[in-house]
């Protein structure tokens, strides 16, 4: 259902509140660049320090600026099952066409546990879900057997995997066949996931490059494989550098430079360290997106 290059989308601030104008602006930059989806409210998105009411109005006007072009998959997990269900309701009546749900963060749920939530959120709000599983935040692993019950779900349509195990993710693959279509959640392993049967990625890189992201994929899937290993070795440079610092700090430093948002960062978030930020501008240069 979901495949390609799928942005994980900044959320732009301006005085400490969302930049209406900014966000509409990266959206409308992210489709003409090919990106075939738009993840807003995602942990690219800051989503665990917008308020609830913040969260709602950037998934209504995602929705609203992408206009259907392109399918949105909102971010509306939590650690609270809940609050989950109570974020993704408000995602189905603004008319996404998916949400992306984490794994429980710092609750740390047994496998059953893990099980329940999603099946919870999946029955309160019938709408495509895309499972998240990133246990270098959430210190919780979802494994390959949970997701391949997960699957038999019809709600549940796809898995970002963050856990950078590339035998985990083949593991799902084996598991759960063509139940569930595997997205790489990592730009540093993008082509090994597409190796293994994995279907695209959810970005943070196409944040600022999003027709070289989209084009690895394209090139990928219409078998031009040496083309899709040069765009991957191009990128792979600015996919390390997007994690100088916690993402999403480069990323966001990255859009202030090319001019394309204004400074704001969420505290706990802090700017990066001046170290960091001349060894970014350097890959940034070195790519050609700033002089």
């Amino acid at each position: 259902m979901f495949r390609g290059s799928i942005v994980a989308i900044v959320t732009p601030f301006k005085n400490g509140r969302v930049d209406e104008d900014a966000y509409r602006e990266l959206i409308e930059f992210q489709i003409q660049g090919g990106t075939s989806a738009i993840v807003p409210c995602g942990t690219t998105g800051e989503s665990a320090t917008l308020s609830i009411q913040e969260h709602n109005r950037v998934i209504d006007i995602a929705v609203e600026a992408v206009n259907k072009r392109v399918p949105v998959i909102a971010g509306t997990g939590g650690n609270s099952t809940s609050e989950a269900i109570e974020l993704t309701e408000h995602a189905k009546k603004a008319g996404v066409d998916a949400t992306l749900q984490v794994t429980p963060y710092y609750n740390k749920p047994s496998q059953e546990g893990l099980y329940q939530h999603f099946k919870a959120i999946a029955k309160a709000v019938p709408l495509p879900q895309v499972l998240y599983n990133v246990p270098g935040r959430t210190s919780v692993n979802m494994l390959p057997e949970t997701v391949a019950r997960l699957s038999e779900l019809s709600e549940v349509v796809a898995i970002k995997e963050a856990s950078g195990d590339l035998g985990q993710m083949a593991e799902i693959i084996h598991l759960a066949g063509d139940q569930i279509t595997l997205l790489s959640g990592d730009d540093n392993v993008t082509l090994p996931v597409l190796g293994i049967g994995g279907k695209g990625v959810i970005s943070v890189v196409a944040n600022i490059v999003p027709k070289d992201t989209s084009d690895m994929i394209k090139a990928w899937e219409a078998g031009r494989l040496e083309q899709a290993r040069q765009l991957f070795y191009k990128l792979f440079p600015l996919c390390k550098a997007m994690f100088y610092e916690t993402n999403p700090v480069p990323v966001k430093t990255s859009l202030v430079l090319m001019g394309k948002i204004q400074e704001g960062l969420r505290l706990p978030l802090a700017p990066m360290s001046s170290a960091n930020l001349e060894r970014l501008k350097k890959v940034l240069i070195d790519y050609g997106l700033i002089h």
